[in-house]
């Protein structure tokens, strides 16, 4: 059974930091690309952070750049996203992804909530 498990959102101040993770179980988690995306209300899910098998490829989108890190952990079947210096506008629900080519086989965490408000 495949399980992709979001865990670590929350409410946090402007210009706090998160470090949200993504269990992940029921697949040969080394031969994925792992992404985190987000989607806003109203808005598009949009691409956050994408890193390699081996953690050797990384992407960011420009609005988080110098703010986020993505990183994983092939021992663990984790990826975590390290989130600093947060803004309003990174409020979202975050969601864990697994990349394959064949559609059938891109998974989806359930989301976890991210706040950033005074």
């Amino acid at each position: 059974q495949v399980q992709l498990v979001e865990s670590g959102g929350g409410l946090v101040q402007p210009g706090g930091s998160l470090r949200l993770s993504c269990a992940a179980s029921g697949f040969t988690f080394s031969t994925r690309t792992m992404n985190w995306y987000r989607q806003a209300p109203g808005k598009e899910r949009e691409l956050v952070a994408r890193i390699g098998r081996r953690g050797d490829t990384l992407h960011y989108a420009d609005s988080v750049k110098g703010r986020f890190t993505i990183s994983r952990d092939n021992a663990k079947n984790t990826v975590t996203l390290q989130m600093n210096s947060l803004k309003p506008e990174d409020t979202a629900v975050y969601y864990c992804n697994a990349e394959h080519s064949i559609m059938e086989f891109i998974y989806w965490g359930q989301g976890t909530q991210v706040t950033v408000s005074s």
